[in-house]
């Protein structure tokens, strides 16, 4: 009797290990300060189409220190100096917010969300003709910050920037 109660004890614990070991999940991919940042930014964006302006505000100043620190890892990764240009700005500094474009695109020439922003904040500054020099850039991406940027310029869309 005793050695069917071992058995069967040994066989309790070597089947609840084996169903933990084969259970479990796969580990979770720790998410980058970068992936942080796009998706408070993303989060931003959708709190300031429902009018929810401080809400937003904070997503975005949240992205920033989150790309700030990003960038000190990373140092000069075009994307990560756009999402910088554009949280700066969305937080009201342009002049910044220029300098992390411009910087970008002495990376990355030709980086579409580079190029489009910027014209979004040539546009905001009154310096259409800088914006313009933007839209030429795109010209021939066949993409939507194109278009984007051509509606903004011609005023057909309102830039929220």
């Amino acid at each position: 009797m005793i050695r069917k109660i071992f058995i069967t004890l040994i066989l309790i614990l070597f089947t609840t290990n084996s169903f933990a070991a084969g259970s479990d999940p796969k580990p979770k991919k720790v998410k980058s300060d970068y992936d942080k940042a796009v998706e408070s930014v993303k989060w931003a964006k959708k709190y300031e189409k429902k009018g929810k302006l401080e809400k937003a505000k904070k997503r975005y100043q949240k992205a920033q220190k989150l790309l700030l620190k990003s960038n000190k890892k990373k140092p000069l990764q075009a994307d990560t100096l756009n999402y910088l240009g554009f949280t700066t700005r969305k937080l009201g500094d342009y002049e910044n917010g220029e300098k992390y474009y411009l910087l970008g695109l002495e990376i990355d020439p030709n980086h579409k969300g580079i190029n489009e922003y910027l014209g979004e904040l040539y546009v905001a500054t009154n310096r259409m003709d800088l914006a313009k020099e933007r839209l030429k850039v795109l010209e021939t991406c066949n993409c939507e910050e194109y278009n984007e940027l051509k509606e903004i310029i011609e005023g057909t869309k309102k830039s929220k920037y």
